[in-house]
């Protein structure tokens, strides 16, 4: 590891998380809701799981068309339904909706 030590400098400049964490909105999650927050992977530029209950929900953010093709930053939240559910990036009140939709259809 010691030889790798400047990747994840690498890393946060090809995702430009200095430029997304001033753009990023912030999220007010209801009172029930446990957030566990995950490594980037896959070409997310944050990722986290919502938990409420006994159920799990997986959201992240892709800024860059990495795994979907919304023509901007979006989230999406898996499961919802049986299938994946987006919004945008900056709607942050759709994006609560979608998480409760989750918890409902678990």
């Amino acid at each position: 590891m010691k030889d790798d030590y400047m990747l994840p400098f690498k890393y946060s400049t090809k995702m430009e998380h200095s430029k997304w964490v001033k753009e990023i909105p912030f999220i007010t999650f209801p009172l029930e809701y446990q957030i566990q927050f995950t490594p980037p992977f896959g070409g997310a530029v944050s990722r986290f799981q919502v938990k409420k209950g006994d159920v799990k929900l997986s959201v992240y953010l892709d800024c860059y068309d990495a795994l979907g093709i919304m023509g901007e930053p979006y989230w999406e939240v898996y499961p919802v339904d049986g299938e994946n559910e987006r919004c945008y990036m900056n709607d942050t009140d759709q994006l609560l909706r979608i998480i409760e939709r989750g918890f409902k259809d678990a």
